[in-house]
């Protein structure tokens, strides 16, 4: 079997997704996603220009020397745009690996671990009041697991609280547009949402939070004591993890599990952390991290610290994502949770999928491959459209992490 395309598809059901197609002269084909938020031009130009016509004529089945020829064969390596490429290319060709073998993609890893993976929602609101309504529709929608987000009094916007409460899309304009950020505010306001969802809902659903890399590490450290009482699942991107080490002074402060990595791309970016034992849970992707081959070694080695994964899964990662994620969190032995943000109804039209949502748990589904395709008809009637991510400044102007 040889490789005759690798077809770069860029489709815009209400936001940006870049998608890999790779051909087989036996007629298989797989997919996998390549979309970077805000960037996805750039890793278009990297897979048409420098991966696609070094694939034609390989073996698919090669799965690991590919990557290897990849990532290694490119002396400017790592970095999202080159890891995003790689995942693309390694995701289709898992997908078409299962695919000859006429089985699930989970069971070439291992087979299943669990019955289902537990995921997680988004429950958001403009103040606490809406928040805990929120929370109340994702409770009666079967989920286990919520993630609330809350407006902060005396800021006119905030990460995470949007219009659109089911489908958030933060990439929201030709431009970025630009948010006012105060850390004094927020931290006054965050523990007063946990407190009333407690009292609300008591400790019977697991209860998350995301800082978005906005505070410094004693401020993440007094924030994770601040939400001790409220038994949180876990506290996310608490501080900007460039310097790793920053999360040495809050695990010293805190209880709060934490949980980083979304935008990881290598193994190297979370050694310190998995390895010292700073975090609980590692949140690199399959598309942003090189694929299953890679964040599958992430994961092996997170284990052998009982550091557990809890997979980024926003409306960003397409379906393609969501279904390699899926596979990987039912095979792994250390899976946590999976983030499950629904996409839009044209989203799904376009990425035809064959995971189902069940009681607060998603299943990848027994199809061959990983059970997500691409409707190419379809995905050319949405062009693409520019959209940035939003810019964040402190109430004086100074420039802050979005």
């Amino acid at each position: 079997m040889k490789i005759t395309d690798a077809k770069v598809i860029v489709t815009c059901p209400g936001r940006n997704f870049v998608t890999l197609k790779i051909t087989t002269d036996e007629g298989l084909y797989g997919i996998g996603d390549a979309t970077l938020n805000g960037r996805e031009l750039s890793v278009v130009s990297y897979l048409e220009d420098h991966i696609a016509p070094c694939l034609i004529g390989r073996d698919p089945h090669q799965i690991e020397d590919i990557w290897q020829y990849f990532y290694r064969g490119a002396y400017w390596r790592t970095g999202p745009v080159t890891m995003a490429a790689i995942a693309a290319v390694d995701t289709a060709l898992w997908d078409i690996k299962a695919k000859v073998a006429n089985m699930p993609l989970y069971q070439l890893l291992g087979g299943k671990s669990r019955n289902g993976v537990m995921v997680y929602g988004h429950a958001n609101g403009r103040d606490i009041e809406e928040t805990v309504d929120e929370v109340s529709k994702y409770v009666d929608l079967g989920y286990k697991a919520i993630r609330a987000q809350s407006g902060i009094p005396g800021l006119a916007s905030t990460y995470g609280v949007s219009k659109d409460k089911m489908f958030y899309e933060p990439a929201d304009a030709d431009m970025p547009s630009e948010n006012v950020w105060s850390t004094t505010k927020y931290l006054d306001h965050a523990p007063k949402l946990f407190e009333t969802l407690r009292e609300k809902f008591g400790f019977d659903y697991h209860l998350l939070h995301d800082v978005h890399h906005r505070l410094t590490p004693i401020e993440a450290a007094r924030l994770g004591k601040s939400l001790e009482p409220y038994r949180l699942f876990w506290m996310e991107d608490a501080v900007p993890a460039e310097n790793q080490e920053n999360f040495r002074l809050i695990r010293q402060h805190t209880t709060t599990p934490l949980a980083v990595g979304e935008i990881f791309n290598t193994i190297w970016d979370c050694r310190t952390l998995i390895q010292e034992q700073l975090i609980d849970y590692i949140r690199t992707t399959v598309v942003h991290a090189g694929g299953i081959t890679h964040l599958r070694r992430i994961l092996d080695f997170a284990s052998i610290y009982n550091v557990r994964s809890g997979c980024h899964g926003a409306t960003d990662l397409s379906p393609a994502c969501m279904g390699a994620s899926l596979h990987l969190g039912l095979a792994a032995p250390n899976f946590g949770i999976q983030e499950y943000m629904r996409h839009t109804p044209e989203t799904d039209e376009v990425f035809p999928h064959a995971y189902s949502f069940k009681d607060g748990y998603l299943h990848p589904g027994e199809t061959p491959g990983h059970g997500v395709d691409i409707n190419e008809d379809l995905a050319a009637k949405y062009p693409y459209s520019r959209a940035y991510l939003p810019v964040n400044r402190l109430e004086d102007g100074t420039m802050w992490n979005w």
